[in-house]
């Protein structure tokens, strides 16, 4: 059988998301302009926190570092996406397309540990309020936010080690319109069992293990609600968790559907779908999801272009 691995083969070659050029000039719009807003939202919230000192709390500081994910693997996927849209050229390199799995992996795991960080940050907001400064020091969230990158870079590196055995037969057509794991596996004439169990244990332990901080997390949050007397303050208490609640939702929703099943009997129509939520769209939400709902993000909002102003007109 004529097999090629990454050492002696040149370029895959993306499928892409269609064929139709009319079609790929309408996406190819919409993830320009959702990678604008993307940018724009990411580094706006960025600075928004940096600039007012009243953001710089616990809470914000892991949602700094949020944005700068978003802002990441939304960069590590949508330029490639729009060149293969807008140019005749669908190929990507070996070393670029590891490169990009990689890395979308370590920032998509980043950002599974990240988002339990904030869970047990809520957690002792609302839970332990009087000992929320003394648990949740600068040095405790530097060293939940080091975790975070040390726990995905682990799981990229895994994944990397994994898909360097893999061999191919022929083909070196990917069925999606970036490098992922799946499509990789599923072209692959290797016996891949090993590869997707090793895989799926290291990414059912990411998914699990931040599932169960942030349910753990949820369900004294809650009970801690429901002890509270006043209709006000446990609205109150609540609001401070609506916006990460939401986030969480949508990431690990896509996440699991996309990732948590058989790559050969997957629909490519649905993953597809679920891969652009997940890749594009989610990275130009969390912004919004974090300002719209947020007083206190609007409010330093009002604040900053008040500053500004002022400084202006001395």
């Amino acid at each position: 059988m004529n097999t090629w691995n990454f050492t002696n083969k040149p370029d895959f070659i993306l499928v892409g998301l269609t064929d139709s050029k009319e079609i790929q000039l309408v996406l190819s719009v919409l993830f320009l302009l959702i990678y604008l807003v993307t940018v724009l939202g990411n580094i706006g919230m960025m600075l928004i926190i940096r600039l007012d000192v009243q953001l710089h709390t616990p809470m914000y500081f892991f949602l700094t570092h949020l944005s700068l994910l978003d802002l990441s693997y939304s960069t590590v996927i949508t330029p490639k996406t729009l060149e293969s849209l807008l140019t005749s050229n669908k190929s990507i390199s070996f070393v670029g397309c590891f490169t990009q799995i990689y890395f979308f992996v370590l920032f998509a795991a980043t950002e599974c540990f990240l988002l339990s960080s904030m869970a047990y940050d809520r957690y002792v907001a609302i839970c332990n309020p009087l000992h929320y400064s003394f648990v949740m020091s600068s040095r405790f969230c530097s060293a939940l936010l080091i975790g975070s990158y040390v726990l995905g870079a682990v799981d990229s590196t895994a994944v990397m080690i994994c898909m360097g055995t893999l061999d191919f037969c022929k083909s070196n057509v990917i069925n999606d319109f970036f490098c992922d794991a799946p499509p990789l596996i599923a072209m692959s004439c290797s016996n891949t069992r090993d590869i997707e169990i090793t895989i799926y244990v290291f990414a059912g332990s990411t998914l699990l293990l931040s599932l169960i901080t942030i349910s753990v997390s949820y369900a004294s949050i809650l009970s801690t609600i429901l002890k509270i007397n006043s209709t006000t303050g446990k609205q109150k208490a609540f609001s401070t968790c609506v916006s990460h609640i939401l986030a969480v939702t949508i990431f690990y929703g896509t996440l699991i559907f996309t990732h948590l099943k058989s790559n050969r009997s997957s629909s490519l129509g649905k993953d597809q779908v679920a891969s652009v939520f997940y890749t594009i769209v989610i990275p130009m939400l969390n912004p919004f999801i974090y300002s719209l709902r947020n007083k206190e993000v609007k409010c330093a909002v009002s604040r900053v272009i008040k500053k500004r102003e002022r400084a202006l007109d001395t």
